[in-house]
């Protein structure tokens, strides 16, 4: 009979403290009042419109001879020339800079089974150049193939302060968010409160592309940079009262 009774005061025991305990996890997890913080979170872009201030052109030359030495050498003359041509058209030296270079086989085509072989070498050297007035790009494109580019593989267009231009983007996404919170709250018989949290979603959209062909006639080219939408995006969360 006593160990019947210890054991049931050890199970008793145990119970109560199982109880106790798990109040007072429920009691912590619990907000004071009582009820669960009620919020909304919206999602809205904001635009301005920018004109382009720089360019950038993608462009150089390819050389071919017989051996590789005859092709190295016949590039990095004619890049000389046109490096050099491009600083005297007010070109700064670092807004020209070297995107790619290769030395290539060049293979004959295989007839009748045989293997192809190496019948010379060809040497592509080519370059990114930044143009800051845009005024003189058409001149700039001119000036390239004179001095002798018979690459021309793309011009893109782009806003220097982009960034700085951005913030009217900016001021205008969280007005947009706040309206539509206020919408939706009212719908749904409540009002926006104090804000919770503020996200902006950053994505670079880069330079904007211009199709070119691969090669163009020495005559002035026309260029129009047209303007640019720049786009900002965030997220609120505000509490709901």
């Amino acid at each position: 009979m006593t160990l019947f009774l210890r054991c049931s005061t050890l199970q008793a025991a145990a119970a109560f403290l199982a109880l106790t305990f798990g109040a007072a996890i429920a009691q912590a997890q619990t907000p004071p009042d009582g009820t669960m913080q009620k919020n909304i979170t919206v999602s809205a872009t904001g635009t301005v419109d920018a004109t382009p201030d720089l360019a950038r052109i993608q462009t150089g030359i390819i050389t071919e001879a017989e051996t590789a030495a005859q092709a190295l050498s016949g590039n990095s003359q004619n890049m000389a020339k046109l490096i050099g041509g491009l600083k005297e058209s007010a070109i700064e030296a670092k807004d020209i800079q070297t995107s790619s270079f290769r030395v290539e086989p060049r293979y004959t085509n295989p007839r009748d089974g045989q293997a192809p072989e190496i019948n010379g070498y060809r040497v592509v050297n080519e370059v990114q150049v930044v143009v800051r007035d845009i005024t003189k790009l058409g001149a700039i494109l001119d000036a390239l193939v004179k001095l002798g580019a018979n690459q021309m593989n793309g011009l893109s267009f782009d806003v220097s302060k982009a960034e700085t231009l951005k913030d009217d983007a900016r001021k205008q996404a969280i007005e947009n968010a706040l309206r539509r919170a206020k919408l939706l709250a009212a719908a749904a018989g409540a009002e926006v409160g104090d804000v919770i949290a503020i996200s902006e979603d950053v994505s670079h959209g880069g330079p904007r592309p211009f199709a070119m062909a691969r090669a163009a006639k020495a005559d002035m080219v026309p260029i129009e940079g047209g303007s640019e939408t720049l786009e900002a995006r965030v997220t609120v969360t505000w509490a709901l009262k």
